[in-house]
């Protein structure tokens, strides 16, 4: 109903309304929708590709089935949906210069993209905490089975539903944000039903998650800084150290380079008064947030020395052969070539 009546309101005013027509250039120049159209287009693409080949080696080797390799498939999905649902049609939007496609496609897209991101920012929550449970051991000689990685896995989706139907029945609603090429919730326009749910949704799907990543990888920390004090000796375990920290700064860093801004933006604008915000700039956060979907299986996939070995067999063939045995020691992996092992009377830290 807010879409159908803005969309009125702006053909009275003499301009055409997000599923009217080409929103240049009263929104912005032609030569910045054809960008984003670029940009999106390039994103299509590349996470198609890398997050289809996670799940296909995935499927094809059977020693990436892991209970720890699980929420890495999980993310790769949402990923892989994502971009099915938000980036395709961002880029075909973009391309014509505003939603082809109508108001029940927005509110699907919006639904979709809100639903499948949460999911990923969850996953990868739960891919820390469960790397703090197995490596820091918490909860004394608790083993990491397989329906605990399916129970995390579940928990992303329903948890992500949860959050993310509300709008679909009043709380807030899904609309056409910024250059009205691409839906989201409804956070500019105000009000105490809109801002509420922007508010929850700020705190239960972007604080609470990062908070838990946060404290995972603190600890994670600290317990490979305790192991490598006992190691002073050791090279080995010091350059260890040092990478596991470099790797878990990595990962913080790009969780908070593409979903702050939009987080943020997000909360300023449902919060504040009377602000007034560019189209193209309204629309930069949540452009830049889908990218996140090229960056995550680089960042936890194709940098896990397992997961790298397998992408490159099937890539070329299997004319490159497997680095890694079918049988290997009790290897628990942090990230791409670091690990935490149990070996004789103590743990260790050892390059995988």
């Amino acid at each position: 109903m807010q879409t159908a009546n803005a969309s009125r309101a702006s053909l009275r005013n003499g301009t055409l309304g997000p599923f009217d027509g080409p929103q240049w250039p009263h929104q912005a120049s032609r030569s910045v929708y054809t960008s984003v159209a670029v940009l999106m287009g390039a994103v299509t693409i590349s996470a198609s590709l890398a997050n289809g080949l996670v799940i296909a080696v995935s499927v094809r080797f059977k020693k990436l089935r892991s209970p720890l390799n699980y929420i890495l498939v999980n993310l790769a999905t949402a990923d892989l949906l994502v971009t099915f649902f938000g980036s395709t049609i961002s880029f075909a939007n973009n391309a014509v210069g505003f939603f082809v496609f109508g108001k029940t496609v927005c509110r699907f897209e919006g639904f979709m993209v809100s639903l499948t991101g949460i999911v990923g920012l969850w996953s990868l929550a739960i891919l820390a905490f469960e790397r703090y449970l197995v490596i820091c051991k918490p909860v004394g000689g608790f083993q990491f089975q397989q329906r605990h990685a399916v129970i995390g896995c579940l928990y992303t989706w329903v948890w992500s539903l949860v959050w993310t139907v509300p709008p679909l029945l009043g709380w807030s609603s899904y609309v056409p944000e910024g250059l009205g090429t691409s839906c989201g919730p409804n956070w500019y326009m105000g009000g105490t039903n809109n801002n509420s749910y922007i508010m929850a949704l700020f705190v239960m799907c972007f604080a609470l998650p990062l908070g838990m990543i946060i404290f995972s990888y603190a600890n994670l920390l600290l317990t490979l800084r305790a192991v490598a004090a006992q190691q002073k000796e050791q090279e080995t375990t010091q350059r260890a150290e040092r990478e596991v920290t470099r790797m878990v700064i990595t990962m913080v860093m790009a969780f908070l380079v593409c979903w702050l801004p939009y987080a943020t933006f997000a909360m300023v604008v449902a919060t504040s008064k009377d602000l007034s915000i560019q189209p193209a700039l309204a629309s930069l956060p949540s452009y830049f947030s889908k990218t996140a979907t090229v960056y995550n299986p680089v960042i936890y996939v194709f940098m896990n020395k397992q997961f790298r070995s397998c992408i490159l067999n099937t890539m070329s063939c299997g004319r490159i052969p497997l680095a890694m045995p079918e049988t290997t020691p009790a290897v628990i992996a942090v990230r791409g070539g670091l690990a935490l092992t149990s070996e004789g009377r103590g743990n260790k830290v050892a390059s995988t």
